[in-house]
Formats: C-alpha cells, sequence, structure tokens
C-alpha cells in the first residue's frame, strides 16, 4: 500500500538522510563493528547536516522539524542494517527529558550540544540487579548542600562509552519510601569526578553498539543537574516510556521490511535445482507470509507514528506495537535467513546480523513480558 503519512519535506529529508547514510555510514560499517563503537566524527556530521534531533526547535539547534523526521532517520538506518549508531536513543529517547523537563538554563546548556553533535546522551535505568522494574532502582543520590552524592551502577547501557550525558535514575528518598515518589532524574556529565565508565560489553548483536556498565561511587553532581522536582522521576519516566516504545516498533517494522527486500532479490537470483529459488512453491508461500506480516505492521506503525506526532496518548497502543513487531521481525528474519541457507549463517551476509541485531528488541525498552502487562492494563483487567 501507498503510505500517506509524509509530506513533501519528509521525503526530502528522505533523500538527503540516505545520501548521508551512503557517504558517511555505510563506508565505515565493518570498521565500527571491528572496534565496538561508531566514531565521534561521524556524530558531529550528523550534527552538522541536521540530522540529530529534527524535531527541535531551532532556538536549541535542532531543525523545527517533528516526530516523523526522526522516523525517516530511523528507518534509513534499519535499511542499511545499522544498529551501532544510537541515533534515536540519543534524539528521541534521551534528548527529550532534557527538552521537556529541563529548566531554561538546562536546555540553553545542553540543549544545542546535543543537536550539534558535540554532546552524545545515554540513559541510565538498568541496574544489575532490576530491568524493567524501574521501582526496583538502587542507585542513591544523596543531597549535600548544594550537591547530591550519587551511589549505584548502571548496566547494558547504550552509547555507554561514547556518551557526554547520562539522563541518570536515582532514588532521592529515604528507605521505605514509596519507590514511585522516590525516583528522580539528574543529568551528569562525563568527566564528574566518581562517574566511571565500566567495561564495554561483549553482546551477541549489535556489535557497533558501545553497550557499557557505568559505575558511581561518591559522585558529586551539581543540585542544578536535577530535572524537575526531587521524586518526578517515575512520572517523567512513564511520559515518555510510550515514544520509546513506538521507536523500537518503527525500527523493527523497517528492519523486516528490508530483510523480506533482500531476500526476494536473493531468491530471484540464487539457483537451485536449474531454477531460481524464487520459483519453489515453498519459498513463495514462506515469503508470501513474510510480506503479509510486513503489509499489515506497516499500516499499523503508520497510523501510531502519525498519531503520535499529533500528541495523542497511545500508551497502549505503543504497547501492543512494540510487542507485536519485535516479535514479528524474529518470525521474519528467522524465515528469510533459511532462504538463504548456508550464506545466510555468514556474517558478511547481512542477513546474519539482522538475525542476532533482532533479538534484543523483545528485550530492551521494556521486555515484551512487560508490554503485555500494560496492554493488560490498560484493557481494565
Amino acid at each position: 500500500m501507498k503510505r500517506d503519512i509524509f509530506s513533501q519535506e519528509h521525503d526530502l529529508f528522505r533523500n538527503a538522510f540516505k545520501s548521508f547514510v551512503d557517504r558517511e555510514v555505510v563506508p565505515h560499517q565493518a570498521k565500527w563493528r571491528e572496534d565496538g563503537m561508531v566514531s565521534r566524527e561521524v556524530w558531529r556530521k550528523a550534527g552538522e547536516a541536521g540530522f540529530l534531533c529534527p524535531w527541535m526547535e531551532e532556538e536549541h539547534g535542532g531543525a523545527g522539524g517533528d516526530f516523523l523526521h526522526s522516523v525517516v532517520i530511523m528507518e534509513e538506518l534499519a535499511n542499511a542494517y545499522e544498529s551501532g549508531f544510537a541515533m534515536s536513543l540519543h534524539s528521541d529517547i534521551v534528548v527529550p527529558y532534557i527538552h521537556e523537563f529541563g529548566n531554561a538554563e538546562q536546555k540553553q546548556k545542553w540543549l544545542p550540544g546535543c543537536a550539534s553533535g558535540e554532546l552524545i546522551t545515554a540513559v541510565g535505568m538498568t541496574e544489575p540487579g532490576t530491568g524493567s522494574d524501574l521501582a526496583g532502582i538502587q542507585t542513591t543520590a544523596r543531597k549535600d548542600g548544594d550537591h547530591y552524592v550519587i551511589n549505584g551502577a548502571k548496566t547494558f547501557i547504550s552509547n555507554g562509552q561514547l556518551c557526554d550525558l547520562v539522563v541518570l535514575a536515582c532514588r532521592t528518598g529515604e528507605p521505605g519510601d514509596d519507590p514511585h515518589r522516590s525516583l528522580s532524574l539528574f543529568v551528569v556529565e562525563a568527566g564528574t569526578p566518581g562517574f566511571t565508565k565500566g567495561k564495554k560489553l561483549e553482546k551477541m548483536g549489535m556489535d557497533s553498539q558501545d553497550t557499557s556498565e557505568l559505575a558511581f561511587e561518591d559522585c558529586r553532581v551539581p543540585a542544578a543537574n536535577l530535572l524537575g522536582a526531587p521524586g518526578a522521576g517515575f512520572i517523567m519516566l512513564m511520559k515518555k516510556l510510550q515514544q520509546e516504545r513506538l521507536a523500537v516498533a518503527v525500527a523493527a517494522q523497517a528492519c523486516a521490511a528490508q530483510s523480506l527486500k533482500d531476500t526476494i532479490t536473493y531468491t530471484n537470483e540464487r539457483k537451485a535445482f536449474g531454477k531460481s529459488l524464487s520459483k519453489f512453491q515453498n519459498t513463495q508461500f514462506k515469503l508470501a507470509e513474510c510480506a503479509t506480516q510486513v503489509e499489515v505492521g506497516q499500516v499499523f506503525i503508520d497510523r501510531l507514528a502519525a498519531a503520535h506526532t499529533k500528541g495523542e496518548y497511545l500508551v497502549k497502543e505503543c504497547s501492543m506495537a512494540k510487542l507485536w513487531h519485535t516479535e514479528m521481525l524474529g518470525r521474519v528474519v528467522d524465515e528469510c535467513l533459511q532462504l538463504f541457507g548456508g550464506y545466510g549463517y555468514m556474517l558478511e551476509y547481512p542477513i546474519a546480523r539482522a538475525y542476532m541485531d533482532a533479538r534484543v528488541q523483545r528485550i530492551y525498552g521494556g521486555t515484551n513480558e512487560i508490554m503485555k502487562v500494560i496492554i493488560a492494563k490498560q484493557l481494565g483487567l
């Protein structure tokens, strides 16, 4: 079906970003995977070209666009099978906390750098002992004069090595306080004494993403770095998780569509028993099933992206999208890899990397089991 959510401006933006990906991303992917992280240079180039935080107002250094410009970026990175250059995490998950909940001084201090690529961001929620259960966060921040002293550890942090700013979830209440009312968010700057970037974690996929452990030991952060009011962190996190889960779903949908497209091309070209793989009924049936799922998924994603851009409340629907699209991606890449045969198991083929990268999408952004809990609650169950 023809997609109708994008304007001519979005189409021009897509063409420009696709050219950027072809020029500044694709030639470096192998090196980034070998290094275990992308370069700082590509972040700065993306910022210079107006591709970071494209939805943000020009007064803060943004391009004055909307969320659909971010959707374009998610889709084109997925089309290039680039899972390590975490532009969406930065632009659509972390920076919005500063943009919405920061005061004027905080916005002036950090937002221009976030848009230019001089400041790379990360979000510190997950800990060694807690993941989807945000109320279980144990990292503490104790007030000490005009500072907070932070102690704790975070893990599975994307952009963990490159980050210049971390939006950090900490417990500011006393033991026994309601955990939902004692969580606060701080912006912690790299180089702050007591803040250590730990080891870069070895993963089964997303090889160019510098997922890391972060440690905080008597880390003194100015009270001026507190986002919003003390104890308001849980509410702020809940307000922004809708967009995070939609972003995960958008990327999953785009990766499934690209994997299908490349598999159709491969099966048309690959010969077996004197004819193209695509001429075998099994191949046709498998690709027909995948294509149906991708087509249905695209309609749902487009409806959600358009509604979210208008500001609609879509917690249930975005949770559904995160659940369904990530599981759909898993099914599609598995079927597609099978049709590549032995070549699908070779890392030089993007489908192999897509298969490995797909698995974590059912885990991060809130596990799919948590998505089911949220959906059930939204249904009044």
